[in-house]
This record gives C-alpha cells, structure tokens and sequence, in this order.
C-alpha cells in the first residue's frame, strides 16, 4: 500500500489482514520503488497524490519492469484522470472517499484474474518454440526475442493459451481480463487481440494462434503445451 495518510494504510491493512494477506506499507513512491525492489509483491494499492513523486509516475516505473497489478487510489474525480491512470497501467481505479471493503473485494478480484497463472508450468511453448511464455517471469517471446505486452495483453495471451482450442465469448474475456465490472463496450476486447496480433503473430491479418471464432469470439490454435 502506497499512500502518505498512515489512517488510510492502517485501515486498508486491517481489512486485508483479516482477508489472509500480508501487507506492506510506504508513505512515498520512491520508498515504495525501493519495497518492490527487496520484496516478492502480488499487488500495489497506490494512491496517485504522493509527496515526492505522482502516482501515475510511480505506476509508470513498475511498468517498465513488471506486469504487477495496480489498484489507484485518487481524489482525482475526472474521467481523463481516471483514463490516463488506466492507460499506463492500473488494473482498477477506486475513488476517494472509498469502502475499505470495496478496496478489498477488488483486491481479490485482480488476484483471481492475475494469479490463475500460479497453476500453469513455467514454460509454455507453441510453434517449435516460436512463441514462448515464460509465466514465473511472466514473459514472452517471439523467436527468441521479448515481446513487450501490456497487462492486459498479457493476461489475454494467458487467458487464451492455458485452453488451446477453447472458444472464449468476448464477455468472458471482459471478466476474466479487464473485470466482471468493467463498464465500457465489449469491443474493446477486439482491439486487444488486434494489439496482440500485431505482437505475436508471424502474419498478423492471418493469425496462426488467435483465431477468430465468428459470432462467437477467439480461440487459441497454438495446439496443446507440453
């Protein structure tokens, strides 16, 4: 949890704690740069007014290094401020004031879309190893050289290849990869895999691994992992 008003950590933690979770508190976002740094985190609450840098700025550095999930936190009311927090990177956006139970429902909700990736191996291979995805790491590759994907293209590519051959409806890839309260059209989905496509495929206006199902949605055709 990364936020100067220690009321507001305290309260969060408390609600988290009795959740299972283990907390961690910074009051600044270069203290929390340094956090992530020493210790294996699942998922930052990071509050966008800090003293010595922005939230954005701070969620911003994470990205460049990781796919970890992000919860904002913000007085911020306007809707550009809540698309630039989401258009770096954040997973959710919760507005102050909040429900501490609210910011816990949501915290457990990213950890079910984000976390599914603890049960797949730690290599998955299509293509004689054209493309690989790397899930301790959470990284991947097209012939041998790293694709750099959003978190939520990430999350896609994972959604789709764990279930080779498995048509999945553009409502269940919402929930599963943006959030089942998600308010936005669901063609949005599209214009993921059209991002992703453009990453990983070999030909991407004719795509060997996300298929399009037609009036149904995608599936992958990457063929079982080992």
């Amino acid at each position: 949890m990364v936020d100067d008003e220690a009321k507001i950590r305290d309260v969060i933690a408390s609600y988290l704690q009795k959740d299972g979770y283990r907390t961690l508190e910074s009051a600044s976002g270069s203290e929390a740069l340094d956090v992530l740094e020493r210790e294996a985190v699942d998922l930052v609450i990071l509050d966008l007014m800090l003293p010595d840098m922005s939230g954005e700025e701070v969620c911003r550095r994470i990205r460049q290094r990781s796919s970890l999930p992000v919860l904002m936190l913000t007085a911020k009311v306007s809707e550009n401020d809540r698309v630039t927090g989401l258009s770096i990177g954040a997973d959710d956006y919760v507005l102050k004031p909040f429900s501490p139970r609210e910011v816990a429902a949501r915290v457990r909700a990213i950890l079910r879309r984000t976390q599914d990736d603890a049960l797949l191996a730690d290599r998955m291979a299509f293509g004689d190893g054209e493309l690989v995805i790397l899930t301790l790491k959470r990284e991947v590759y097209k012939d041998g050289d790293p694709v750099a994907l959003t978190p939520n293209e990430y999350k896609l590519l994972l959604t789709l290849a764990r279930h080779p051959e498995r048509c999945f409806t553009r409502d269940e890839l919402i929930e599963k990869v943006l959030g089942f309260d998600f308010e936005g059209d669901e063609r949005t989905i599209d214009q993921h895999v059209k991002n992703l496509r453009q990453k990983i495929e070999p030909v991407p206006k004719a795509p060997r691994y996300i298929v399009t199902v037609y009036g149904a949605g995608y599936r992958f055709a990457g063929g079982a992992w080992p």
